[in-house]
């Protein structure tokens, strides 16, 4: 498996995540067998959020560990905050109050990194400076992020807090790659060039700030997973060439694609399949060919001029 820095830090994590959204589907025995194939295969970093099945997805996780018995420094635990019930609340209070919550239900001392779900548009970034620190200097939390921000929001709160925002969260795949189409469509009067997130890849890579792309394998948001379907016939077809020539399957060439990114984009896959979990751990023993990368792009729905 394939380590990269994350946002420049020391901290060294796998380019392949565990999302874990859905966890709370499953049983304590059959969480313990999806963690240990994790394991298994190299994918030691494991993503939640304070929502995520209503705080179960992180009960049941922090019962697994338990159970298994594991060194927590053997694994890396992120978590989100700030989305509520009908709005998004970053005042440092919820914080405070949101850490405490998510390390009770993993049952863990601390978070390796805890990042803002998504954007508050009253946040008070001195109050989150605020937040930060106590988590820090308590030892809560190691390292902080975002999720879903762009260039100016990042930079707003950079100014007021210590820390360095060492991660942000967005959505990116093959029929989500907006990112890096708007900058092949530079000075053109079309669509896909509209800068829609204020150039967040180049942003990430000057701010050496890993993206961490979610939904890797979704089309629109949450529309559904565009690999075996036949709405997208001819990209299938490609990606499935691509599988046979790289020996991996099509959900491995859809993360080798990311992968192949130079920006060292950590993917975050949500199955709890284990079978799919070691078919996309095994793409990253592969390189695309840049020939390839702009073969499957080109048949995700872009062009080139």
């Amino acid at each position: 498996m394939k380590q990269i820095s994350l946002g420049g830090t020391s901290l060294n994590v796998p380019q392949i995540a565990l999302g874990c959204m859905r966890m709370n589907s499953l049983s304590l025995n059959e969480t313990t067998s999806v963690i240990n194939t994790c394991l298994e295969n190299n994918i030691n970093f494991f993503d939640h959020a304070d929502i995520y099945g209503e705080g179960d997805s992180e009960k049941l996780f922090g019962a697994a560990v338990k159970e298994l018995k594991l060194d927590r420094e053997s694994i890396m635990i992120q978590s989100k905050c700030g989305i509520r019930d009908g709005f998004y609340d970053f005042s440092k209070e919820h914080i405070l109050a949101s850490v405490d919550g998510i390390l009770k239900r993993l049952d863990t001392d601390y978070l390796d990194v805890l990042a803002l779900h998504r954007p508050d548009s009253l946040m008070e970034p001195e109050e989150i400076a605020e937040a930060f620190s106590s988590l820090q200097s308590s030892g809560k939390v190691r390292y902080f992020g975002v999720s879903n921000h762009g260039p100016m929001q990042i930079e707003l709160l950079q100014k007021h807090i210590n820390q360095k925002l060492v991660v942000n969260q967005l959505q990116f795949g093959l029929k989500h790659a907006g990112m890096v189409a708007y900058g092949m469509n530079n000075n053109m009067e079309n669509e896909v060039g509209i800068h829609r997130d204020g150039g967040i890849l180049e942003y990430s890579r000057l701010k050496e700030m890993t993206i961490q792309a979610w939904s890797p394998y979704q089309y629109g948001y949450f529309d559904g997973v565009f690999l075996g379907n036949p709405k997208f016939e001819s990209l299938n077809q490609v990606i499935n060439e691509m599988a046979e020539k790289y020996g991996v399957t099509d959900t491995g060439i859809a993360t080798a694609w990311i992968n192949r990114h130079p920006a060292n984009i950590q993917t975050i896959i949500g199955t709890m399949n284990q079978q799919r979990i070691k078919d996309i751990a095994k793409a990253s023993e592969i390189e695309l060919s840049r020939q390839d990368w702009y073969q499957l792009y080109q048949a995700s729905g872009y062009h080139l001029l």
